[in-house]
């Protein structure tokens, strides 16, 4: 684990060891300070040596100033370590999430994920702040201690050295308890993290159905569970502390009582017993802080885990088959680049989870010729979102061969390959921010005219005039500030202004009025005209024009034609064409 995570702290080694070194040398200045002080008792003020004693106290304070420089510069060190530690992971982590393909990241969660880059990782540096403090301070002045005690009296140190075993031996039960206790508590973090993104991301639904009731209760399962989790594992933790300082406590008074007797005897003076005191109270509170760092470490190791489980977890969909072409202007070795719009599916199957027995898709063979227009027609579940998806990778197809400008789509990078296609999905996502920034995203170097050009194409310009800043004005986060068919039409120009080699609309134009959407499909067939478009549709109007329909029916093709064609040979696209004809003469 240590190996693992140490790449990201390497970078900071400098400050760690100057952490460490200012830490080692504060604890070694405290324990000098106390046999400073034993001289000046059992010397300067039994002679009466006023300069003695005042010479001894000028080192205790230049050593107390040394120690508390040593002490700032040590907690610099170690927050400055910590943090950048911190920040170096999550960085790699976040990084290589965005590799993830939609089976990583649902294998995880997105909550977990979450929890994963914040608490988890917080934990950590947490754990190497107060790790280059406590763990180097806490061991140093245990063994200097030691020995200046055992120098001081070997008599009166049997009697602490009996409490140490009892002290370790409390500390190890107490971690071998705690160490599962940490990990369901993340687990019990991420539930309910869950429950918190699932409410506040379906807010609008959740009120639409007055369903407040309902996710008060659900929240406040999760927030019990964790609650009762939490009190568990710190329940155990704080019974250390009163454990510990009953021994503590215990071993005090028995050197009280020896040393009160050697000192009357004549065997120990008063000044060394007094130090052998503070020797014995910084041995037994650095086992404290040890025992606390153990702690702290049994659950920074749960965490460690889950942040190296993310780490490791290796992309279902990588690179690794990506071929390299020579570049004829310049004859280097470069990535593949996708030709042109042509999409062939080469008896394909898919399903989500390798061991289920169900195929969402079985055995689909359709191609599709570059600047062809193509409606995908089906009831719900029948894998037409899904089919769509494996064009631009975003899942692998289980069996067969996809095919983007006669390429098989895992010879192309996923950069190059994504690059030429757009799509429009079913769920518009729109980020905080301006309208122009979110239109960028089509396009990060694209002039205002293409903005324009773009927006007109997709009937956006219709209300973007009426907008109080027009492109400029902020839509708020995930645009809440435009309704639905906007963001459709938002999400549609942002496409468009792509330019892509493949544009696939998944349903997307389902909140636009039928007017609006004929204007659309105008403006691909005007703009668009080399690159393929691949719309999935409820309406017939939304495709009848096309020139190709596919019929999906439970994972396969039913049929594929032209409209007129599909009217006599189809009876699932007949019926779903009757219907609607029926229910706009019924409607009209």
């Amino acid at each position: 684990m240590i190996k693992r995570l140490w790449p990201y702290l390497r970078p900071y080694k400098k400050w760690f060891a100057l952490g460490v070194a200012c830490s080692a040398a504060e604890a070694v200045f405290e324990l000098l300070i106390p046999l400073v002080m034993a001289r000046i008792v059992d010397v300067g003020i039994r002679s009466g040596d006023s300069a003695y004693t005042i010479r001894m106290g000028a080192i205790m304070v230049a050593m107390a100033l040394i120690s508390l420089t040593l002490g700032i510069a040590a907690s610099y060190f170690a927050s400055y370590t910590g943090m950048a530690f911190g920040a170096k992971v999550r960085a790699a982590e976040y990084e290589h999430i965005q590799d993830f393909a939609f089976s990583n990241i649902e294998r995880f969660s997105t909550a977990s994920l979450i929890t994963r880059l914040t608490s988890d990782i917080n934990a950590m540096q947490m754990t190497v702040m107060m790790g280059m403090r406590l763990l180097v301070r806490a061991p140093v002045m245990l063994v200097s201690a030691l020995v200046l005690a055992l120098m001081i009296s070997t008599r009166l140190s049997q009697t602490f050295l009996v409490a140490i075993p009892l002290l370790i031996v409390v500390v190890g039960i107490i971690i071998v308890r705690v160490g599962p206790m940490f990990k369901l508590l993340q687990e019990k973090t991420d539930s309910l993290n869950l429950s918190v993104q699932e409410n506040l991301t379906a807010i609008r639904v959740v009120k639409s159905f007055v369903r407040e009731d309902h996710e008060k209760e659900k929240f406040a399962v999760r927030n019990e569970d964790l609650k009762r989790a939490s009190e568990t594992a710190f329940g155990r933790v704080v019974v250390n502390m009163p454990l510990m300082m009953l021994i503590i406590y215990g071993a005090i008074i028995a050197i009280m009582w020896n040393g009160g007797h050697m000192v009357a005897a004549g065997e120990l003076e008063i000044g060394l017993l007094t130090t052998f005191f503070t020797y014995v109270t910084q041995i037994l509170m650095s086992l404290i802080m040890v025992s606390m760092i153990f702690m702290m470490l049994t659950r920074s190791v749960a965490c460690a885990r889950r942040i190296i489980e993310v780490l490791d977890e290796t992309p279902d969909i990588t690179d690794e088959k990506a071929v390299s072409v020579t570049d004829e202007g310049t004859g280097e070795s470069v990535a593949a680049a996708v030709a042109d719009g042509r999409v062939d599916f080469d008896h394909v199957s898919f399903k989500y989870d390798a061991n289920s027995p169900e195929w969402t898709l079985r055995d689909i063979d359709l191609h599709i010729e570059s600047g062809q227009t193509v409606g995908i027609l089906g009831g719900t579940g029948s894998g037409k979102s899904t089919l769509v998806s494996l064009i631009p990778r975003l899942y692998e197809a289980s069996e067969g061969t996809v095919s983007v400008g006669g390429r098989p789509v895992e010879e192309y990078t996923t950069e190059h390959l994504r690059d030429s296609c757009a799509m429009v999905l079913q769920k518009n996502t729109l980020f905080s921010g301006t309208i122009r920034e979110n239109l960028l995203w089509g396009k990060e170097d694209a002039s205002q005219e293409e903005i324009e050009h773009a927006c007109r194409a997709a009937c956006v310009d219709e209300f973007i005039g009426r907008m109080p800043q027009g492109y400029d004005t902020d839509l708020g986060q995930g645009g809440v500030n435009v309704s639905g068919g906007q963001k459709q039409r938002l999400c549609i120009a942002r496409a468009i202004l792509k330019q892509p080699k493949v544009l696939i609309l998944d349903d997307s134009t389902s909140a636009v009025d039928m007017a609006t959407d004929a204007k659309i499909r105008a403006a691909f067939a005007a703009e668009l005209k080399d690159t393929t478009k691949i719309i999935i549709a409820q309406r017939v109007a939304s495709v009848r024009d096309a020139d190709q329909i596919v019929v999906l029916d439970e994972g396969r093709i039913s049929a594929v034609g032209d409209h007129e064609t599909l009217l006599r040979e189809s009876e699932i696209y007949r019926d779903v064409y009757t219907s609607q004809q029926e229910g706009g003469s019924a409607n009209g």
